[in-house]
């Protein structure tokens, strides 16, 4: 082996050295290497540090290197793990809906699914200055406060609006994590949740995680129903609704405004609480978003989850729970249990990220961009697949909610699609109980361009052609 040979090439050559002996066997020492391979003693520091990392062998100073006892031979028996199932018998988990299979998409591949900005829509730079600038903050690791930093407080009041103070607020590690603590917080395992019927299947698998009962309530063009939600209330005593009223993911509907009030009456009337799912408030596709339902709520009826994640990046976990009363001491007291606080430094960062000019700046550029996404992929679909329905023209969100024609499985449509490069969301995992037809949810924010987008369209139109 010569001087010029790289660490890549010496682990080859010490794995095959490895093959031949035992755990518990010691490697030649650095000097023998190097003048067995002809390599340097730095190269031969590298090589050992990269077997290492890969438990393949076991340094220990003063005495040597030793090959690592393996975990398994090859060949041997798997490991008996079906004791588990007994074990975890009495607490159901619905494992297959908690979220959909992750399947890489294959090279070509073009994604509408998931509910995630593509990388070009993320305000990267804007993101990175802000965790640089935090962590050189001085008190950037120590602990953070349990209710959240007071700056990041204050910015999740303001943007609720209304009568709402920084006392009122809980900062949180993302907006599943608000939905999982509060579906634990606010009701007894066994109770009925009212939610909108399709909804967001991350608030579905929370929900039953908790030992709660989903309830499906039907909605229409305007939202949810008043008049079959107060029906629902009575026939159930749930004492507990979940819903998105700006920008509802699947849908993308925005509750009429003559109902916003009345669906908050109702819940009111009921004695419930009402879970105000604001996760899109950031994804209109103009500078037009209704006013949150917590804004005019003086009796602590609405408690409002928000969130930072989709309109920065998916590991920007920040989010916000705002509520009044008793159930907010009670959410105060389940942080203790669950996780103490959210980690400073990510919170310093939100701040420093939503406080610049470059926040507004990458909204604005953001509601533009969706804007446009969506406009390029609902005339795709109506010139490649004009069977299909578009439910509504959305004006926020990173979703259109598309209904197939009769006959057609929703299922068995998204495997054709991604059988022609194109990952879609089946619609049935959407409702809380049996679907009102067959849909899928497409999304216009993950793929790259607006040309991926027309492409992707003519792709799911090939599928139907060729399927028919």
């Amino acid at each position: 082996m010569s001087d010029g040979s790289t660490s890549a090439d010496l682990v080859t050559s010490l794995r095959a050295l490895l093959a031949g002996l035992s755990p518990g066997d010691r490697l030649p020492t650095s000097r023998e290497l190097t003048q067995r391979f002809r390599v340097g003693p730095g190269t031969v520091s590298r090589a050992i540090a990269t077997l290492a990392a890969e438990g393949a062998v076991v340094t220990r100073p003063g005495s040597g290197t030793y090959v690592a006892h393996r975990s398994t031979r090859a060949g041997a028996e798997p490991p008996d793990l079906s004791w588990q199932a007994v074990a975890l018998a009495g607490r159901d988990f619905d494992t297959a809906n908690a979220a959909e299979a992750v399947q890489p998409l294959p090279e070509g591949g073009i994604a509408m699914a998931g509910g995630y900005l593509h990388e070009s829509l993320q305000p990267t730079r804007a993101l990175g200055a802000a965790l640089a600038r935090a962590a050189r903050r001085p008190d950037a690791w120590h602990r953070a406060p349990t209710a959240g930093l007071a700056p990041l407080r204050a910015i999740f009041a303001r943007l609720a609006g209304g009568g709402v103070t920084p006392d009122d607020v809980l900062v949180t590690g993302g907006g599943q994590s608000a939905l999982s603590m509060l579906f634990r917080a606010v009701a007894a395992p066994g109770s009925p949740v009212l939610m909108e019927s399709p909804t967001y299947p991350g608030a579905l698998a929370a929900a039953r995680a908790a030992g709660l009962r989903p309830v499906p309530v039907p909605m229409d063009d305007e939202g949810i129903r008043p008049d079959l939600l107060a029906d629902a209330f009575a026939m159930t005593g749930a004492r507990l609704l979940y819903c998105q009223p700006t920008f509802h993911n699947p849908t993308g509907t925005v509750l009429a405004p003559a109902r916003r009030g009345q669906v908050v009456d109702v819940a009111r009337a009921a004695g419930a609480f009402l879970i105000e799912d604001d996760f899109a408030r950031h994804l209109g596709h103009s500078r037009q978003v209704p006013r949150a339902l917590v804004a005019d709520d003086r009796d602590g009826t609405v408690v409002h989850v928000t969130s930072l994640t989709k309109p920065a990046s998916p590991s920007l976990r920040i989010g916000a729970v705002i509520a009044r009363g008793p159930v907010m001491r009670r959410l105060q007291g389940m942080r203790f249990v669950d996780d103490f606080f959210v980690t400073r430094p990510l919170q310093e960062a939100a701040v420093e990220l939503v406080s610049t000019p470059a926040w507004d700046r990458h909204l604005r550029e953001l509601s533009a961009a969706l804007r446009e996404r969506c406009a390029v992929l609902s005339d795709a679909l109506a010139r490649e697949v004009p069977e299909w329905r578009l439910t509504r023209f959305p004006t926020g969100g990173l979703h259109l909610w598309v209904e197939l024609p009769p006959g057609v499985q929703d299922s068995a449509m998204a495997d054709a699609a991604r059988a022609y490069g194109v990952a879609v969301n089946a619609g049935g995992r959407y409702f809380p109980a049996e679907p009102s037809g067959a849909c899928l949810r497409l999304g216009f924010a993950a793929a790259a361009d607006t040309a991926e987008l027309v492409e992707g369209a003519r792709r799911l139109g090939a599928a139907v052609r060729d399927g028919s």
